[in-house]
């Protein structure tokens, strides 16, 4: 006969990540703003925050508060943070306040190395991606090509538990997480098409994140 024990898989440890898809009329204006900008030399020049980064991209540019708020990208974040944290922990925030966003401009052979975020609250998303990120130089079997991907990291590798999460962008599809939580880019190549992300940082409620107390 058929087992009709319950089987169930409990994951509770290590940060959580929400994933969701962003309005293609938010991916449209947000595309439309970056190449004004680009096509702007002197716009780009004084929007472009690359210095800033840890890693090796063609161009960061600094979303202004204005397109932020206007193009609908703080509500559809302040949104789905809300919704992500009361579904978690059962707690309501009363304030989401932006410190920055940023879209990256990637090219082959570019990356960024692991890092964190400052603030409370974090997330990476697609813009862009190539219709191809490339592919290992040999022949290897069952070896996942990374080209391109976006890798999450936390903790140690041990048996049952996975220290990476490894991300293959498709435009559209955001990331949020704990400012904690390393992430790293890694290159691509076989493309001269750009692969463009976007990401944040904000806070939120002190008495919210502290889980400490005090």
């Amino acid at each position: 006969m058929e087992n009709k024990e319950n089987f169930e898989i409990i994951k509770k440890f290590g940060p959580s990540i929400l994933k969701v898809k962003i309005p293609e009329n938010i991916i449209t204006q947000l595309n439309n703003y970056v190449d004004q900008i680009v096509n702007d030399k002197e716009l780009s020049k004084n929007l472009n925050h690359g210095e800033e980064l840890v890693g090796d991209v063609t161009q960061e540019i600094k979303l202004q508060p204005k397109m932020i708020k206007d193009s609908g990208w703080a509500d559809f974040l302040a949104q789905n943070v809300s919704k992500w944290i009361f579904s978690e922990i059962g707690k309501k925030i009363t304030k989401f306040n932006i410190i920055d966003s940023w879209v990256v401009r990637q090219f082959q052979n570019e990356y960024n190395p692991t890092h964190w975020h400052n603030g409370h609250i974090s997330g990476a998303g697609f813009l862009k991606v190539p219709k191809s990120l490339g592919m290992h130089t040999q022949k290897k079997e069952n070896r996942e090509y990374r080209g391109g991907n976006l890798q999450l990291i936390h903790g140690s590798r041990m048996f049952l538990s996975h220290s990476t999460h490894n991300i293959i962008p498709e435009v559209g599809d955001f990331y949020f997480f704990p400012n904690y939580l390393m992430h790293a880019v890694y290159p691509f190549k076989d493309s001269n098409e750009e692969r463009r992300s976007i990401s944040f940082n904000a806070k939120i409620d002190d008495n919210v994140y502290n889980v400490y107390g005090g």
